[in-house]
């Protein structure tokens, strides 16, 4: 597939391909993603807006320069902004293939990194931590909470990688539904939404909702590392949220994600008893062919090279014959990758066989709600 380099949500001519419950493909404007959802449809999407994640600065030990690219953290609170993973790269910045560039100086705990120009009062961080590879460490910030989200407003620039030649801004990376700033890299499937296709929803009789969870990195640069992707993410479900999966769950009608953030949470969430409850969590599980999807019938996401994580997760929806004939497709007709690219709707292999067992679940939690 080709890399689509120009920062643009929703451009005019992106595609969308969509594949039934019963494999059959088809391929439509993506404009028109409303036209394949039904009247009685919850689609979740994920409101998280994009961190300034990616910060260029100095090891105080050596003097060397680098570059820090926030990775995780171990909540949303707004005050929890002292302590991150973080991968770290030598000197160069997006312009380089991330597997090609460089590694970091020799990083000991207790390092001090300078994180900012000297001359504009940068943001100071000690690395705490190494986690079990060279490029990954934890850090934590000096200074208060307001100092550290003002020290990232600052410095901090959007995450981005050598298919896109420009440099990005933050508006280019948040998503028309952006709340609390919270992703390490944009949720962007949601890119796909605006305003006027939620109207139209609502029309068709579809509803929405939304859940935040921290989006991790796409890459590290290193191919061991990249297997270990996606790492740990909180997440946030909304009461709101939680009731409309249950009802919609109960009358039979179908959850359609908004990428693969929205998967991982209400999975995850669900993982234990089934149903989706409102709350915090921290999504740590990978979703791939061997998984059961007990929430999600339907994934709405971009479309993605068949060894990264995003395309594992499509195995848990669709056998891989089909897959294989949708990538087929998508290579043969020129779709876009990566984040401004095009997108893919994929309703779940086995919904008509789970449509029995999701009524009487939600019968069972409604008797237990009740009681």
């Amino acid at each position: 597939m080709i890399a689509a380099d120009r920062p643009v949500q929703r451009p005019r001519d992106a595609r969308l391909l969509v594949v039934n419950a019963a494999g059959q493909i088809t391929h439509a404007p993506r404009s028109r993603f409303v036209d394949f959802l039904q009247p009685g449809d919850l689609l979740v999407a994920n409101d998280a807006a994009t961190l300034p994640a990616s910060l260029h600065g100095v090891h105080l030990p050596s003097g060397a320069d680098l570059e820090v690219r926030l990775a995780g953290r171990s909540s949303l609170a707004a005050e929890d902004v002292h302590t991150f993973s973080a991968v770290v790269f030598g000197v160069g910045d997006f312009r380089a293939r991330t597997e090609d560039r460089p590694m970091p100086p020799p990083l000991m705990p207790g390092d001090r990194l300078a994180l900012g120009p000297a001359r504009e009062q940068p943001l100071l961080a000690t690395v705490e931590d190494l986690l079990d590879h060279p490029r990954v460490v934890v850090l934590c910030f000096d200074g208060s909470p307001h100092a550290v989200w003002a020290g990232l407003a600052r410095h901090g620039r959007p995450i981005q990688y050598a298919h896109m030649p420009t440099p990005l801004a933050m508006w280019d990376v948040w998503t028309p539904i952006a709340g609390l700033p919270v992703a390490f890299e944009p949720p962007s499937a949601s890119f796909a939404l605006d305003w006027r296709s939620i109207g139209a929803m609502r029309e068709r009789g579809t509803r929405f909702a939304t859940i935040t969870l921290a989006a991790g990195i796409s890459s590290t640069g290193d191919p061991e590392l990249d297997r270990r992707l996606p790492f740990d993410e909180p997440y946030r479900i909304p009461k709101t949220t939680a009731s409309a999966i249950r009802q919609v769950g109960a009358e039979g009608g179908r959850i359609v994600a908004v990428g693969t953030t929205v998967v991982r949470a209400l999975e995850h969430a669900a993982a234990r008893s089934g149903v989706v409850r409102a709350g915090e969590g921290v999504a740590n599980q990978r979703i791939g062919q061997a998984s059961r999807l007990r929430i999600v019938d339907v994934i709405l996401s971009g479309t993605h090279e068949a060894d990264s994580s995003h395309y594992q997760m499509l195995r848990a929806f669709l056998d891989d014959a089909i897959l294989a004939d949708a990538n087929v497709q998508l290579e043969a007709l020129g779709y876009r990758t990566h984040e401004f690219g095009d997108s893919v709707l994929i309703e779940r292999k086995d919904r008509a066989v789970v449509d029995a067992a999701r009524v009487c679940e939600g019968r069972e939690e409604s008797v237990a709600t009740a009681a």
